[in-house]
Parts: C-alpha cells; structure tokens; sequence
C-alpha cells in the first residue's frame, strides 16, 4: 500500500527520512532545529531518531560549557 500523504508524522518515527518533505518538517518542529542541522546530524549519526536526538543532546551540553 502507498505510503498516506494526509498522515503528517513519520510512519516509523524511529527513523529519520530526509527524503520526504513532511517527515522533514515533523522531525525539524519536534525537535526544534532547521532543516540543515537535521541533515548535518543524520550524515553524522545516521538515521535513527533516538541516535539523533542523543547528539542534539550533546551538542546543546557542550554549548552550555563553552
């Protein structure tokens, strides 16, 4: 069965796809980033969401310490 447009989150929302336009701007509003830091941490840590959030995670904590 084809995948249903009208369904705005991410069929599996463990995974990240960048390939579909509603599961970019589901992911990017959940976790409050752009679209270009989305896609610069999914090359860096690959495509699970829990892999992503767990280095935005990082990221905010090594900011707090500069």
């Amino acid at each position: 069965m084809a995948d249903d447009k009208s369904n705005r989150g991410p069929q599996d929302r463990s995974r990240i796809s960048l390939s579909e336009d509603y599961e970019v701007r589901y992911w990017t509003d959940k976790l409050g980033i752009s679209k270009s830091q989305l896609e610069e941490v999914v090359r860096k840590v690959g495509p699970s969401a829990s892999a992503v959030e767990e280095e935005l995670r990082k990221q905010t904590l090594s900011a707090g310490k500069a």
